[in-house]
């Protein structure tokens, strides 16, 4: 679990909570309120830019350690646990498999259900010191999730999360995220996940 602190950045914004650090817990994790009102749903958890982080559907960031390592053999260094700005990094669940609607069991109370994958901005090119990392991050289609916050509930490293519901469709957060940045011609196919898809998407669908 990773939370962070507005600091400052070389971004057009000047500070980011991009930079999310390991804590142990437990944190209060609420739904936070639409984008725009609402930052993140991880008390005392950082968002600068709620124009276009934070808010109900993109409340909690997730993203898999099995990923972060694989990531690690292309770039080349240590890459740990929050460095992508992920609130929950993840180990033996499939992230970028998930399906839109999915929902997760996190701990005793706090229930989650995932909505879109993350589409990667300048300030995430910025933090990581690489000018060419939305295009190598759009062609890894490694996305992670984000996810909306159903039943509020606290969450502390190292407590297991279970799927307890996965919907019928195929649209899964990899298909969407190819659908928004490099095969558009997908889109059509996302009208599957129906109300469970980000509020933001639902028109493009």
């Amino acid at each position: 679990m990773n939370i962070g602190q507005a600091r400052p950045i070389a971004s057009k914004s000047g500070t980011s909570g991009i930079d999310k650090r390991p804590v142990t817990g437990p944190v209060a994790v609420s739904a936070p309120g639409p984008k725009g009102v609402g930052g993140s749903g991880l008390a005392g958890d950082a968002i600068v830019d709620t124009a276009n982080h934070g808010g109900t559907d993109q409340a909690v960031y997730t993203y898999a350690r099995e990923d972060l390592d694989w990531w690690e053999q292309q770039v080349g260094r240590p890459l740990p646990s929050g460095c992508f700005g992920e609130n929950l990094t993840t180990e033996g669940l499939e992230v970028n498999g998930a399906l839109v609607g999915e929902r997760w069991q996190v701990g005793d109370e706090l229930v989650l259900e995932v909505t879109s994958p993350r589409v990667p901005c300048g300030t995430f090119a910025v933090w990581l010191d690489d000018h060419g990392w939305v295009k190598t991050f759009r062609r890894a289609a490694r996305p992670g999730a984000y996810l909306r916050v159903l039943v509020p509930g606290s969450v502390a490293g190292g407590d297991a999360i279970r799927v307890v519901h996965r919907p019928t469709h195929d649209v899964t957060v990899a298909l969407m995220f190819r659908a928004l940045t490099t095969e558009p011609e997908l889109m059509p196919r996302l009208a599957a996940a129906g109300d469970a898809i980000h509020e933001g998407l639902r028109g493009q669908t």
